[in-house]
């Protein structure tokens, strides 16, 4: 190799999870290149923060990615780069199934012919659909009930047909609800337009904005809202290094829940986000949203035990404390 490190491109790496991952890399001694079309990347956190390598590009280009996979020494690839709005997803599939999955197969077309056979996907819990049993096993079936997440679950059954045809190696790491930021402070969220609640309810503690909605008080749960597993983004990324140090010590593929193991409701993420904020949080009651199920926990009891994944950032509290750190350094 050209250099001790190994080398490693990051799609997306200029995104919420994958900026968080590039930190992790670079701390576990990797040599990182980011690729990102900055549609929703943070040109300056790659820059500045993290200080990588950034290509400008999409991994729609195929000449781009085939010079690149040609003239760098590239291991492996994690693939972050998705659009993932739902909810959009519902009114554009097409613009979903474009970038997606054919700009993914693109990608693995183009590892494919530079013979690199390392892959670790960013996949979502929204592959299960509404939930059979709770928490969700990775054998759970898979029945996305939106656009996004069948996307998902496409590229998840190309990886697997790559494997059988090509040797193509994966881990594909299906995500609960990403939450918090860097405990120092140098990275956090920061989507525009923002629809993940722990922001959007400290956006509202900022005075950013006027009230907070909670969509539905009639669920089948103890306090009437719906339930969802948070998980530490920074312990996400650690996911991922260990992840990829296991395809690269000669892993087969593999499918891993990443969550917290525990749920949390709508109103709990308010209350506590008063307590570490100090401040009052002006909340709207409204109906339900079509689709949303009462309660999404995730079994990870695979990745520690396959991967010795450990979440560091449990608690509620640690993740809004995080998060809450960095929104007032972005927006003061």
């Amino acid at each position: 190799m050209s250099s001790a490190k190994t080398t490693i491109l990051v799609t997306g790496g200029a995104g919420y999870i994958g900026s968080h991952t590039v930190l992790a890399l670079k701390q576990a001694g990797y040599e990182v290149i980011v690729l990102d079309n900055l549609v929703y990347g943070h040109q300056d956190l790659v820059e500045q923060v993290l200080q990588v390598e950034l290509i400008v590009g999409d991994i729609s280009d195929r000449s781009l990615l085939d010079n690149l996979f040609q003239t760098r020494n590239i291991a492996a690839v994690m693939h972050f780069s998705a659009y993932a709005y739902v909810g959009e997803s519902v009114k554009e599939p097409a613009k979903y199934y474009r970038n997606n999955v054919v700009a993914t197969l693109n990608l693995l077309e183009a590892m494919q012919a530079a013979g690199i056979n390392k892959f670790v996907f960013s996949s979502t819990c929204a592959t299960y659909g509404i939930p059979e049993m709770v928490p969700i096993p990775e054998n759970h079936p898979q029945n996305p009930i939106n656009p996004y997440g069948a996307t998902k679950l496409m590229v998840e059954r190309i990886l697997s047909d790559f494997d059988v045809a090509y040797g193509l190696k994966s881990v594909r790491f299906r995500y609960f609800n990403a939450a918090g930021a860097d405990p120092q402070g140098r990275l956090g969220e920061h989507h525009n337009p923002e629809t993940h609640l722990i922001p959007l309810v400290l956006l509202t503690a900022l005075g950013q904005r006027e009230s907070i909605s909670i969509f539905g008080t009639d669920y089948d749960t103890h306090d009437g809202t719906c339930i969802r597993d948070y998980i530490h983004v920074t312990d996400l990324a650690d996911a991922h290094v260990l992840g990829l140090e296991y395809l690269l010590k000669g892993g087969n593929s593999e499918v891993f829940n990443l969550g917290n193991g525990q749920g949390f409701s709508v109103k709990e993420v308010i209350e506590t986000a008063k307590q570490v904020t100090g401040r009052q949080i002006k909340v709207i009651e409204c109906d339900r949203r079509p689709g949303d199920p009462p309660i999404l926990i995730g079994s990870a009891k695979k990745a520690t035990q396959f991967l010795g994944w450990q979440p560091q950032y449990y608690s509620l509290q640690d993740i809004i404390k995080h998060a809450w750190q960095w929104h007032q350094k972005r927006h003061q």
